[in-house]
């Protein structure tokens, strides 16, 4: 039935904000370069108060990531975004009303129907990954949540229990979940601190030997640097999955800077192969060169995330039953919802990657499951940036079984955590390795939002091809040493003798340019002889 505590949505409305990273990330066989910040605005009314209520969400619409292929990014995050604004003009239209989950579960049924639509309309043969349409809503889900706290002016997590929610898990869950909620699986509040996971992507300059430019913008530039300058001591490493000797040769370098940072710290590594692993054989010869050849590596590793492919209905003879026994191994892009997490067990895995960018509802359905099935839990991040990064901190900090948390925004794009730093500074400022995530504490997902971060200037682009301003500059010094005559029209005929020499396509482009622009050079000699003509 419903409860005097639901709240309706009146209106939803999207922004957005491109930023560029200030280095390239590598992870698998994807390099990305700028992020695109999707916000979420939702205005809700709840019965018998009159204020404005509004909830606010943001993610990365890291296309990249949620739908690799064949189909370029530029489109990919088209489609995504235009899924994203057909859905906020759904709901808006809708007028929902409900509790969190009930509203959520909701809006992604409207969300997967726009998603089938845009499949035919643009006649998309393989479908829109579910990843992908999972990362369109999820600045709506997490604004949803955030409006509900910021309605009864407490914070979101502790509003998930049957005083507040008009059903139980069983009906999300199935029926192993049967009078259960959400509020016994989270906690009430936020635990004062957490490791934080720094990323070594597959391109990151591990030391001075590595860098190739230097940035110069203040912040570390390798790995080396990051850990003397944060105290880091979680790590988790970007492997190629098909390239063994690379892959141990890369944490074995790692290990032997750590060793040389700081021996005595309590390290931590994770090995991310990003679904490409041909087989459950690469793993285990990977970790058995690592006991011969780096013993500590071997120790500290914590564990293991998502070797298989993406589909596991697909190689239904690939399995992890052999290196679980040893390490957790960690569900990640397979994950989609309570089937695919049952599959994922039959397969072998023991444990789940937590993202926002698969909706709050879903990661807060996963974490229960997680808890009951006793399972190892990890609390990733999409290069979250700003707000998002925060929401995803303060996930990480309720629930009970979490390690530590990710958050490599900090690292690729730390323009966007600007509007952040005045206010919540030591959660963008590591110190000694950790993040005091007790600051998460207000209402609704725990902090406040600040504005969107402008675009970043889009100056640098046009400084990687440096040739079309010479000409332009050359023709305007003709112009001003003879405004009156049209001294840039006389070389006008000369590309027909130019083209004569061209023996490859490839020198062609070349001397065009070069015959051209030594001709106005005669041209301004005999200019200056007519000058004290004139004068005289």
């Amino acid at each position: 039935m419903p409860k005097d505590t639901d709240i309706t949505i009146k209106s939803v409305q999207n922004s957005t904000a491109y930023l560029a990273y200030r280095q390239p990330l590598k992870f698998g066989e994807t390099v990305v370069e700028d992020a695109t910040i999707l916000r979420a605005e939702v205005e809700v009314a709840l019965r018998g108060i009159r204020r404005k209520i509004v909830g606010i969400g943001e993610m990365s619409m890291g296309t990249a990531w949620a739908w690799p292929g064949r189909i370029s990014s530029t489109i990919t995050l088209k489609v995504v975004l235009e899924l994203a604004n057909r859905l906020a003009q759904r709901v808006s239209d809708a007028k929902l009303m409900g509790d969190p989950l009930q509203l959520t579960h909701r809006i992604n049924a409207l969300r997967d129907a726009i998603a089938t639509e845009l499949e035919a309309e643009y006649k998309i043969v393989d479908g829109i990954p579910r990843l992908a349409v999972m990362l369109a809503g999820s600045p709506l889900e997490a604004a949803v949540h955030d409006a509900f706290g910021r309605a009864h002016e407490r914070s979101s997590f502790e509003l998930l229990s049957a005083e507040f929610l008009n059903e139980d898990l069983s009906a999300y869950l199935g029926e192993d979940f049967a009078g259960k909620y959400p509020s016994e699986y989270v906690l009430a509040k936020p635990r004062p601190t957490l490791p934080l996971y720094h990323l070594v992507g597959a391109l990151d300059p591990l030391s001075t030997d590595d860098l190739k430019v230097r940035l110069n913008d203040g912040y570390p530039e390798t790995l080396e640097q990051w850990l003397r300058i944060e105290g880091i001591s979680h790590l988790k490493l970007k492997l190629a999955g098909n390239n063994l000797d690379w892959d141990v040769g890369r944490i074995v370098e790692v290990t032997r800077i750590c060793e040389a940072v700081a021996s005595e710290r309590n390290w931590k590594l994770s090995f991310d192969f990003n679904a490409l692993c041909p087989d459950e054989d690469y793993v285990i010869e990977l970790l058995e060169r690592l006991e011969r050849l780096s013993p500590l590596s071997h120790s500290r590793l914590q564990y293991i995330e998502q070797p298989t492919p993406r589909d596991l209905t697909i190689r239904t003879d690939m399995t992890v039953n052999r290196v679980s026994r040893f390490y957790p191994i960690v569900i990640d892009e397979s994950l989609d919802g309570m089937e695919s997490l049952r599959l994922a067990r039959k397969r072998g895995y023991t444990g789940i990657a937590l993202k926002t960018c698969k909706g709050h509802t879903e990661c807060l359905l996963m974490a229960a499951a997680a808890k009951a099935y006793k399972m190892f839990l990890s609390v990733q991040d999409l290069t979250c940036i700003g707000g998002s990064f925060l929401h995803t901190v303060a996930l990480a900090s309720r629930l009970p079984q979490v390690a530590a948390v990710e958050g490599h925004g900090r690292q690729y794009c730390p323009a966007g955590n600007q509007a952040y730093t005045n206010k919540y500074a030591p959660l963008f400022r590591v110190r000694y390795g950790t993040i005091p995530t007790e600051l998460l504490s207000g209402i609704g997902l725990g902090f406040e939002w600040q504005k969107l971060p402008k675009p970043a200037p889009e100056e640098p682009k046009p400084l990687l091809k440096p040739a079309p301003p010479k000409p332009a500059k050359v023709a305007v010094t003709v112009k001003r040493a003879v405004k009156e005559k049209p001294v840039a029209k006389k070389p006008a005929p000369q590309p027909k003798t130019a083209k004569k020499p061209l023996p490859a396509p490839a020198s062609s482009k070349k001397k065009p340019h070069s015959k051209p622009a030594a001709k106005p050079a005669p041209a301004k000699v005999a200019l200056a002889k007519k000058k004290p003509a004139k004068k005289k």
